[in-house]
């Protein structure tokens, strides 16, 4: 997978911080916040280095999992809404992912 060799954190806890980084809209001083929570302490400028080296590795193994799975099943949802007495059917098309 990834070459940590010579890093001081286990394989896990840099996954995990280049996953929460990525995954979510936060920044480099909250995933450092929340590494903190969990007992791992490490600075914004290490998650920050985590991201550029293993970055794209971990964005080319989700694209990897997805492939061919997207657009295999759709769900449809119904709702009726009445509007000044008179009822409307609104059809959603949802693509599962």
């Amino acid at each position: 997978m990834w070459d940590l060799r010579r890093h001081r954190y286990p394989v896990e806890v840099t996954a995990h911080a280049v996953w929460l980084y990525f995954r979510f809209p936060l920044s480099l001083r909250t995933v450092k916040d929340m590494l903190a929570a969990r007992g791992v302490i490490v600075s914004h400028q290490t998650v920050r280095l985590w991201a550029e080296k293993f970055g794209r590795h971990f964005a080319n193994v989700i694209r990897k999992r997805s492939a061919g799975r997207l657009g295999d099943k759709w769900h449809l949802d119904e709702v009726v809404i009445t509007i000044a007495g008179k009822k409307h059917w609104l059809w959603r098309g949802v693509r599962e992912s």
